[in-house]
């Protein structure tokens, strides 16, 4: 949701994260906590699948090259997440347009209706269920070459405990470090694709259209922090995971 609003200038805007968790909840109840959740459940084994198998693919094909160990994970995570993105953009699309509905979670049509909704006036393509692909493609391209690159350099460094509970901390450590650092260096993207695939300013009138030309409007309207909304949630939801 922060990512979504256009500034001061937009009637919605919420002051703070705790500002924000308080209107929902006085607005849209409880369940407005929940909306758009059944695309990411649908997407997230078929996600999960193309991340980690297509990782190891191109981890095996960087391995006949002369690329440093180190450099080839962090290629192998920009292939895999660019086609991980490729696989979760249409669902990103439903679970934006729902969350983005201001009504009561039971007043809200469901994915299926919300995706044929979109099929119908939209079609399948960049101004339809694929909309915002390009900067999908650089939310998850760049998340994965950030996170495997510094997830598996620093985990071949640091030294490996014989104590099962401090392995399972040193590999978390590892992990919610990653997910921090990547999270932050991706969430400009992250919020080019909310705006785009978000509600447009004016009714009928296409302001967000473009990944970067979105990056530029958002930074010359709204100045840099904005390209930085919704962060903290961001890494209190990727960080850990």
């Amino acid at each position: 949701r922060f990512q979504i609003q256009r500034g001061k200038t937009d009637p919605t805007s919420y002051k703070s994260l705790g500002d924000c968790f308080r209107t929902i909840f006085q607005r849209e109840g409880l369940l407005g906590f929940y909306k758009g959740i059944f695309p990411p459940i649908l997407a997230e084994t078929p996600k999960r699948a193309v991340k980690f198998f297509t990782f190891e693919q191109y981890k095996k094909v960087l391995g006949y090259t002369s690329l440093p160990p180190g450099l080839a994970f962090a290629v192998a995570g920009l292939g895999s997440g660019l086609t991980e993105a490729v696989v979760v953009n249409p669902f990103e699309v439903v679970k934006v347009t729902l969350q983005t509905n201001r009504n009561a979670f039971t007043e809200q049509p469901s994915s299926f209706v919300q995706a044929r909704q979109i099929i119908k006036a939209s079609g399948l393509g960049f101004q339809g269920l694929n909309k915002g692909l390009t900067a999908t493609l650089g939310r998850h391209g760049v998340f994965n070459m950030v996170y495997f690159g510094f997830y598996f350099n620093v985990k071949n460094i640091l030294p490996v405990n014989k104590d099962s509970n401090l392995e399972f901390l040193r590999k978390f450590g590892i992990g919610l470090v990653s997910g921090t650092i990547a999270s932050t260096i991706n969430i400009p993207f992250d919020v080019a694709k909310s705006r785009i695939q978000g509600p447009q300013p004016v009714p009928g009138e296409i302001k967000y259209r473009t990944c970067f030309k979105t990056m530029a409007t958002v930074y010359k309207e709204e100045g840099f922090l904005a390209l930085y909304k919704g962060l903290v949630p961001k890494i209190m939801r990727l960080g850990p995971g």
